[in-house]
């Protein structure tokens, strides 16, 4: 039975892995495109000061989609099921990513295109708004005793994974194609293959078995989201302020660098600096799980709260690195990020999760993982680039930085210290005595 069930959880885990790899190369490759390419498709009657901004602010768009998509595909996880409710949300990103592939630009039908792209990128928030959360919360249930910390980072290592791909597509692509090919018609490509992804992505969930806590859990609850604001309120107010900090300094790492660093003041090229993100993608994801082995080991919070300060003195040094414009200093410090940024990105799921019983713990880690995800991911690319705007210096935006990271620092060091109370078996559980699941 245990051998069963452990081949159950690879199953699982690997079919999340690709899931969330597929999903997250999806709603990257938007962020790729609105620091390279969509602020002169899209947006060509503005300066670029101003194009930057509302390309960035259509991204932002994306984020305030998510926790609408946290919060339906949360309703449906807990009360229908988790694997059937993530085959849906990656249906509808794949769809999304698709259309933008093929969506007429500014010179064709004016504001309609910039109008159309909002709706694309509204498309994409919602579906990744279900698909984390739920693709946490299924591989953690199905991990074996004492390894769900290892286990629940499985789907986290799709973040590194989907970014890894979608900037060595668009890398590929730009390298391939001369810079008039490419942004006329070249920066579609990486959008259409996204439906071949899905495909495959559908087909490998369609495989796998449902939760075993799911199924053996009493009634489900009625409405899920109103019971985690009723009566977890306090977890999803922790856990936002847990993450925010890794999900702001990664939005600057993956997307707000390809567009600062090429700022005539620096003169980095495209391809540089899409080097350097794919070399910390890939040390990130290559050491996603050992981060969580080590969390497994040792406890979750342990590792989060040293992992926060490391954290903290990455996001105070990233832009003043690139500003030297050193290409191998920048190379070593962005390669280094990804370890810095999976020490506390691969333990964020399992934390959430350990917030909130079964019959809540789709909507619940949903709800607190997109909202942390909008606050402090969503909102700095478009943050940064407006404080650079006002105040000419990057220096406001590294104290924008340290004060979010510091309150993620605040929050893990916070962190109940008696292991183990929620699941029994799992580092870093958060108690919470009024929970019963």
């Amino acid at each position: 039975m245990d051998t069963d069930r452990r081949r159950a959880a690879r199953r699982v885990s690997w079919a999340a892995f690709i899931g969330t790899t597929i999903e997250w190369y999806d709603f990257f490759l938007y962020g790729t495109a609105a620091a390279l390419v969509f602020n002169k498709q899209f947006f060509p009657a503005m300066d670029p000061v101003a194009g930057s901004i509302a390309a960035f602010g259509t991204m932002t768009v994306g984020f305030l989609a998510r926790p609408l998509g946290g919060i339906v595909f949360g309703h449906f996880g807990d009360r229908l099921g988790r694997r059937n409710t993530l085959v849906v949300s990656l249906l509808i990103m794949g769809i999304g990513t698709t259309l933008i592939g093929v969506l007429p630009t500014y010179s064709s039908i004016g504001i309609w295109a910039a109008v159309l792209l909002v709706v694309m990128r509204i498309a994409q928030g919602i579906g990744l708004g279900g698909e984390l959360g739920g693709a946490v919360v299924l591989t953690m249930e199905h991990a074996p005793k004492g390894r769900r910390g290892l286990f629940g980072a499985f789907p986290m290592m799709g973040t590194p994974a989907g970014m890894l791909c979608a900037n060595l597509v668009f890398l590929g692509t730009s390298s391939a194609l001369s810079e008039e090919a490419f942004m006329s018609w070249g920066w579609r490509v990486p959008f259409l293959l996204s439906v071949v992804l899905v495909v495959v992505g559908i087909y490998l969930r369609l495989r796998i078995e449902e939760s075993p806590d799911f199924v053996v859990q009493r009634k489900p609850v009625k409405l899920p989201i109103a019971e985690v604001l009723r009566g977890h309120w306090r977890g999803v107010v922790h856990s936002i302020a847990v993450i925010i900090g890794n999900s702001a300094v990664a939005y600057v790492f993956m997307v707000y660098i390809l567009q600062y660093g090429q700022a005539p003041a620096i003169g980095l090229s495209r391809t540089f600096l899409l080097t350097c993100v794919i070399g910390g993608a890939t040390v990130w994801l290559a050491t996603a799980p050992l981060w969580a082995h080590l969390g497994d080991r040792f406890g979750l919070r342990a590792l989060f709260s040293h992992g926060s300060w490391v954290l903290l003195a990455g996001a105070v040094a990233i832009l003043p690195v690139v500003n030297t414009g050193n290409h191998v200093l920048i190379t070593v410090f962005m390669v280094a990020m990804g370890a810095v940024l999976a020490m506390t990105h691969a333990a964020q799921g399992t934390l959430t999760a350990s917030f909130f019983p079964v019959s809540i713990r789709y909507s619940g880690t949903s709800a607190a993982y997109q909202l942390a995800a909008l606050l402090g991911g969503g909102i700095t690319p478009l943050v940064a680039a407006s404080l650079l705007a006002s105040t000419g210096s990057s220096w406001s935006i590294t104290a924008y930085l340290a004060v979010v990271t510091a309150i993620s620092l605040v929050a893990a060091l916070v962190l109940p210290r008696n292991d183990a109370e929620r699941f029994g078996d799992v580092p870093g559980a958060i108690p919470d005595r009024a929970v019963k699941s």
